[in-house]
Order: C-alpha cells, then sequence, then structure tokens
C-alpha cells in the first residue's frame, strides 16, 4: 500500500483486506477439518493400484446406497448393519422409489475382506433386481493391495504375491 507524504488535504479511501483474508483462512481450515467428517458409511480399507477406474459421481448423494463389506464379513448399508437374510429386503425399500437409471448399489469391501462374502453379498444384490453394481476402489496411488500378477496363459501366478 502506498503512503502519501505532504500536505495532502484529501482522503484518500483503500480497502483493508486483511480481515477478510483472516476469515477466508479460518474457513478454509474449517473446511479442511469437516470434510473427512462428511464421508458417510463404515470405514473400510478400498483396494489400490487399479487401472484407470473410473469415478462415478452419484456415490457421493445421500440417496446412493453403498454397501460396505468388513474384514470380519460384516454387512452395512450406510451404517446401518444388516444381515445377509434382510438384505434383499433392504435394497428393496431403498430401491422403490427409484428410476431405472438410479437403480446402482455400490460395494465397499475392504482389502483383507473374504472373497466368498464379497461374492455372496453381489448375487445377494442380484437375487433382489439389482443389474448395476460398482465396486468402490481408492483412487490413490500405493498401499497395502497387492495385485495380482500372471493371467489365464500362466495360471500358476494369478494368485497375490505374498507381502514381505
Amino acid at each position: 500500500m502506498g503512503m502519501s507524504a505532504g500536505g495532502g488535504s484529501g482522503f484518500t479511501s483503500d480497502i483493508n483486506v486483511t480481515p477478510m483474508v483472516d476469515i477466508m483462512l479460518v474457513l478454509l481450515i474449517i473446511f479442511m477439518v469437516i470434510t473427512p467428517f462428511l464421508q458417510q458409511g463404515v470405514s473400510v480399507a478400498l483396494p489400490r493400484d487399479m487401472n484407470n477406474p473410473d469415478e462415478d459421481p452419484a456415490i457421493i448423494k445421500e440417496s446412493s446406497v453403498v454397501v460396505a463389506i468388513t474384514e470380519n464379513g460384516d454387512i452395512y448399508i450406510g451404517k446401518k448393519k444388516v444381515d445377509k437374510d434382510t438384505l434383499k429386503t433392504e435394497i428393496d425399500q431403498k430401491m422403490a422409489t427409484k428410476s431405472d437409471a438410479e437403480r446402482i448399489v455400490y460395494i465397499r469391501s475392504d482389502v483383507n475382506a473374504n472373497y466368498g462374502a464379497v461374492v455372496e453379498t453381489i448375487n445377494l444384490i442380484r437375487d433382489a433386481g439389482i443389474d448395476q453394481i460398482g465396486l468402490v476402489a481408492d483412487k490413490r496411488k500405493g498401499g497395502s493391495a497387492n495385485p495380482a500378477t500372471g493371467g489365464p496363459a500362466n495360471p500358476a501366478t494369478t494368485a497375490p504375491a505374498p507381502a514381505s
């Protein structure tokens, strides 16, 4: 800011932006602290290092149906724990008012969850009449999930590499 020296009798009007910067910094810190708490559902360790996962912006909506499978094999819809027997009825209730384009169920599975439990949950969701199922993964690089190696031509190496 410039300051005029001398005998000038005119008023100068400059905007003092320091209070505005202070308010903006406080708001930035508040949003940075609150944002992690806005994640809904049960916390699970997601698989990482997927090749080019496509992001679906509909997963963060309040009306989206997210089924979480924990390491113990427990199944949650949002934050509500459900049994395998009641999973179909819970999904039917949540999908009753949705159009065909919005009938998507997202599955968040822990890295250490039993593969059979995940497949069984997918089958239960399909039995409920849901054809669109999204698998949620963490887009950040690195992590504890080991990528599968090999392929159909080399079936002996299709198991994940042992953790070192």
